[in-house]
Parts: C-alpha cells; sequence; structure tokens
C-alpha cells in the first residue's frame, strides 16, 4: 500500500518565549520567541531526517496561530489538519534560561487554547490512515477530555488499520485531575502502542516499579513489542516481546544548555530508526545520541539534526557502536 505520510501525529503547538538571561521569569527583560509542543518537536525532528510528516491541531485566529504555521511550513510538516479557531486563542509558555544544566522553570498560558478544543470531530479517516505510523504522547491527552478522546480515536482505528505506533507517556501531572486518572487513562492508551518510551521516573509512577526490566515487563504483557526506559545519564534499558533485552549507555554531553526536549529527542531517534527497520539496540542508540543533541542548545527543538547531520554522526560512531542484533520492529506497509 502507498501512503501519503509516514508519521501522524497530534497535539498543542505553543508559542515559547526563552529568557535572553538567567535569573526569575519576573526579573527578565529580554525573551526571543521559539514554537514548543512535545508532539511539534517530534514531528519536527522526523520531517528534519526526511520523513513526510502530518501534524494535526488546533490554533487561534491571532498572531501567535500564524507563528505556528509559519514554523510548520519552514519544517516542511504537513498542516492540512490544522485548524483555525477563531473562539479560543493560541497558548504561549515563558521559559527561564539556567546556566548549570537544571531545568529550566516553565510557566504555561494555555487554559481555554484552542488546541484544548480539539475532540474527534477532527479525525479525518482518509488524511490519517494515510500515514504508515501513528506517534502519541501523554501530553496531547491531557489538555481536556475531548483531546483525549481524539487520542483514543487515533490509536484504536490506526491499530485497527494496521499501522504502528509509538507511545511516550511524557507526564504533565498539573493538566490531570488525579494522579490515578491519569495512570489508567495513559496506560489503557499504552496498551494500542508498539513501542512504548517512558522514562524511569514516569515508569515508577506508571508502573509502581523503579526496575527497568519490571517496568518493561508491565507494558510488554499488555502488547507492546517493544519497550524502551529511558534512564537519563544511564543510558536506556530496552526489552522486546521475543526475549530481547539490554542496555544502551548514554551519549557523554560536556556541557548541558536545556534539559527540556531531550525526551522528544531521544523519540525522533527511536521512531525514525525503527520505521527504517533498525533493531531496537540500534534504534535506543540513535535516541540516545539526538537526546544528547536536543540538550546542548537552549529552546526545544533547535538541536534537533538534519538528516545529514545525522548521518555526519552516525559515521563517527559507528566503528566502536556496532550493535548487537536484536529482534526487528514490526513490517510497516
Amino acid at each position: 500500500m502507498t501512503h501519503s505520510l509516514d508519521v501522524i501525529t497530534y497535539g498543542e503547538a505553543m508559542a515559547m518565549f526563552v529568557a535572553g538571561e538567567t535569573g526569575p521569569l519576573s526579573d527578565v527583560a529580554r525573551f526571543t520567541k521559539r514554537a514548543a509542543g512535545a508532539e511539534l518537536n517530534v514531528a519536527t525532528g522526523l520531517a528534519r531526517l526526511g520523513f513526510r510528516v502530518g501534524w494535526m491541531s488546533r490554533v487561534g485566529a491571532d498572531s501567535f496561530g500564524q507563528f505556528v504555521r509559519g514554523v510548520l511550513a519552514q519544517e516542511g510538516i504537513d498542516a492540512q489538519c490544522v485548524q483555525t479557531d477563531a473562539r479560543y486563542p493560541t497558548g504561549f509558555q515563558l521559559k527561564s534560561k539556567n546556566d548549570d544544566g537544571s531545568d529550566p522553570t516553565v510557566e504555561y498560558f494555555r487554559r481555554g487554547s484552542a488546541a484544548s478544543h480539539l475532540s474527534a470531530d477532527d479525525f479525518r479517516r482518509d488524511y490519517v490512515l494515510g500515514a504508515r505510523h501513528l506517534h502519541l504522547s501523554g501530553v496531547a491527552p491531557a489538555i481536556s477530555a475531548s483531546s483525549r478522546e481524539l487520542a483514543f480515536t487515533l490509536a484504536r482505528e490506526m491499530r485497527a488499520a494496521g499501522r504502528t505506533i509509538s507511545f511516550d507517556p511524557n507526564l504533565r501531572p498539573t493538566l490531570w485531575g488525579s494522579e490515578a486518572e491519569m495512570v489508567e487513562t495513559l496506560n489503557e492508551l499504552a496498551r494500542f502502542a508498539d513501542w512504548v518510551l517512558p522514562g524511569a521516573q514516569e515508569g515508577r509512577i506508571l508502573t509502581g516499579s523503579d526496575d527497568p526490566a519490571t517496568i518493561a515487563r508491565f507494558y510488554l504483557e499488555r502488547g507492546a513489542r517493544g519497550v524502551i526506559v529511558k534512564l537519563g545519564a544511564q543510558g536506556a534499558y530496552f526489552a522486546t516481546s521475543e526475549g530481547e533485552c539490554g542496555h544502551v549507555k548514554a551519549q557523554p554531553v560536556a556541557n548541558v544548555v536545556d534539559t527540556v526536549g531531550a525526551g522528544d529527542g531521544f523519540a525522533v531517534g527511536v521512531v525514525s530508526a525503527l520505521l527504517e527497520g533498525h533493531t531496537l539496540r540500534d534504534a535506543v542508540a540513535r535516541g540516545n545520541r539526538i537526546g544528547a543533541l536536543a540538550v546542548q542548545v537552549a529552546g526545544d527543538s533547535e538541536g534537533l539534526p538534519t538528516r545529514a547531520q545525522l548521518d555526519a554522526l552516525e559515521a563517527q560512531v559507528a566503528p566502536k557502536d556496532t550493535p548487537q542484533h536484536t529482534s526487528q520492529p514490526r513490517a510497516v506497509a
């Protein structure tokens, strides 16, 4: 079957104002405007690697919405399913600048945004099923009950059509009514996924265990074909439904500038490699490499590489990073 898109994803894209100086946000006088959003970061990274990526969202009829559309066009992301909603605004956020490698402070202004009014009514079967892969994160389902319905609609339809699905829990506890609701909903959504990518702390919240192997087994028993548990500076642990498992060391980083977006960069690496038919170990190694690039620059997506940049990087590390063979991901049409 011929597909018009390689990957489809959806979520909220926001204008992001990054502080131009360190210190409390209340004291910052200068900001740089960028685009932000977990799913948008993944879409951007995959598009830069040459994948045909479709993005579903809603933006307001305002300058921020126009800015988001401009970013999508610049990155080559298909925006046929981005609606302009004149009733509600485009969300935005402020992010602090830190020089010590610690997590920056982020303040969100997204309540009642256009994207929070996404719903199952936004589902376009012909467009969505024209993609061979769906990427979901736990952020978009958290912004509203109607957006949550869209996430499950996308997952059910893509699963029924035999497409592959990746899922990054990307927990945002403050957006949920309770932790119990978050855990139940995201674990149910993960049941549709072929590849699940929790962080170690996320895994503890979602499964009740600190052990990477136990976290992986939790999702493998619920139908995942591969699980990658992100371990930060310790790299990542992976396991497959065919019994393969292992640990891949982290990519060393001399100077951490901005940790936000590292997980999205990791997802770009993993998903791109799996869609190209690489082993899960190979995919984790690429995820570590791109995640390391992401933390070395300010901004959520500025460190995501082009295909030429990634090829050059992988050519440098290939001789000493030759992976062991593991099971192949499920073939995609």
